[in-house]
C-alpha cells in the first residue's frame, strides 16, 4: 500500500470511528468490510452495527478518560459495560433498542477476538436486557378486508390509481404474508399477475421464499398495473411514488393512517398488522405452524408460534362472551 493509500484509509478510519484510537478504528473497518462481504448483512443493518459501536466507542472515551485502542478495549471489565448499559437507560434507550445495540458491540468484541486482536470474555458475563413478550394484534378477517378495498378511501383526493396502487401493497401484506419491505422490493417482471400463482420472495437474511398468490391479490396488482400512470420497467420496481420514483414505505404507512380515521381502527392497526392478520387467520382456519413459518419467511419456529398464542386469546375471548357459566 502506498503511503497515500494508507493515509486516506486511516482517514476513512477516523471518520468511521472517531472515538477511537487508530489500530481500533482500524480493527473497526474491518469489522464491517466482514459484516457486508462474508456474512452478507443489509447496508442498512451493517449502518446499524456501525452506529452503535461508535455510540459505545465515544462513551468509552468518556468513561476510561481516554481514546479506547484494542488494549483498553479488551481490558473492560463487565461492570464497564453495565456503566454504559445504565447510561442508554437514562438517555431513555427501551430495551429492544438496548438489545440491538448491545448485539453489535458484541458482534465487535467477538470480531477482536476472532481475529486475535483482543478479548470479549467481559461481554459474556452480561445479560441481555428482557424484553416483554408481546403479543401480535391482529385485525379481524371483516377489517383487513376493508383495508385491501380501494373504495374505503374513494372520498380522498388521492388519484385513483394511487388508491389502487395502496391496495395492492395492502392486498399483498394481508393476502400473502409479506413484510412491507418484500412488497416494495417486487420489480415489474416478478409481479404476481393472471398466469402467476406464487411469488418469489426476499426476505430477511436474504433467503427466497416462495409464497402462493390468491386471485384477489392478482386482481388487486393488475387494477394498479393498469391505472399506473409511470411506464413499469422490467426490472424496476412495480410500485412507484406519485413522482415516479420507487414507493417510500412511510407513503404506505401515511395511507394506512387514514384507514385507521375511516375505519375506526386503532393505533395498533399498522401494515406489519396485515402480515400478523394473515397469519392468524390462516391459524385460525387450520392451518398448521409449520407451514405458516414457511409462508412468513421465519427463521425460527417459535416466532412463529405465538401466533397460537393471539388464537387461544381469541378463542378465550369468545367462551367469556358466549358460554352460559362464563360469569
Amino acid at each position: 500500500m502506498t503511503d497515500r493509500a494508507a493515509l486516506a484509509q486511516a482517514a476513512d478510519d477516523v471518520i468511521i470511528f472517531p472515538d477511537a484510537a487508530p489500530d481500533l478504528a482500524a480493527a473497526g473497518r474491518d469489522w464491517l468490510s466482514h459484516l457486508s462481504g462474508e456474512r452478507r448483512l443489509s447496508r442498512h443493518t451493517v449502518e446499524a452495527y456501525a452506529r452503535d459501536a461508535r455510540q459505545f466507542l465515544d462513551f468509552l472515551a468518556g468513561h476510561l478518560g481516554e481514546t479506547p485502542d484494542i488494549a483498553g478495549f479488551s481490558a473492560l471489565t463487565p461492570s464497564d459495560i453495565r456503566a454504559f448499559m445504565a447510561q442508554r437507560r437514562r438517555d431513555g434507550v427501551e430495551s429492544r433498542s438496548l438489545l440491538r445495540i448491545m448485539a453489535g458491540v458484541r458482534s465487535f468484541a467477538r470480531h477482536l477476538e476472532r481475529s486475535g486482536r483482543g478479548k470479549a470474555s467481559a461481554f459474556s458475563a452480561i445479560r441481555s436486557p428482557k424484553l416483554a413478550r408481546t403479543l401480535p394484534k391482529p385485525l379481524g378477517p371483516a377489517l383487513a378486508r376493508a383495508v385491501t378495498d380501494p373504495e374505503r378511501r374513494a372520498g380522498e383526493a388521492s388519484p385513483p390509481w394511487v388508491l389502487a396502487r395502496d391496495a395492492a401493497v395492502f392486498c399483498l401484506l394481508y393476502g400473502a404474508g409479506l413484510r412491507i419491505s418484500e412488497a416494495l422490493a417486487i420489480v415489474r417482471q416478478d409481479a404476481p399477475v393472471t398466469g402467476r400463482e406464487t411469488l418469489g420472495v426476499i426476505g430477511k437474511g436474504s433467503k427466497m421464499r416462495s409464497v402462493p398468490v390468491i386471485a384477489p391479490v392478482r386482481a388487486a396488482i393488475e387494477n394498479y398495473i393498469g391505472l399506473c400512470p409511470w411506464p413499469l420497467e422490467p426490472t424496476r420496481p412495480l410500485f412507484r411514488g406519485e413522482k415516479g420514483g420507487p414507493l417510500s414505505p412511510r407513503i404506505i404507512q401515511l395511507a394506512m393512517e387514514r384507514l385507521r380515521g375511516a375505519l375506526g381502527l386503532p393505533d395498533t392497526a399498522t401494515p406489519h398488522a396485515l402480515r400478523h392478520s394473515f397469519a392468524t387467520h390462516l391459524l385460525a382456519r387450520g392451518g398448521d405452524l409449520r407451514s405458516i413459518q414457511e409462508l412468513l419467511g421465519h427463521a425460527s419456529l417459535s416466532t412463529t408460534q405465538l401466533y397460537t398464542a393471539v388464537d387461544s386469546t381469541r378463542l378465550l375471548d369468545a367462551w367469556r362472551q358466549a358460554h352460559p357459566r362464563a360469569g
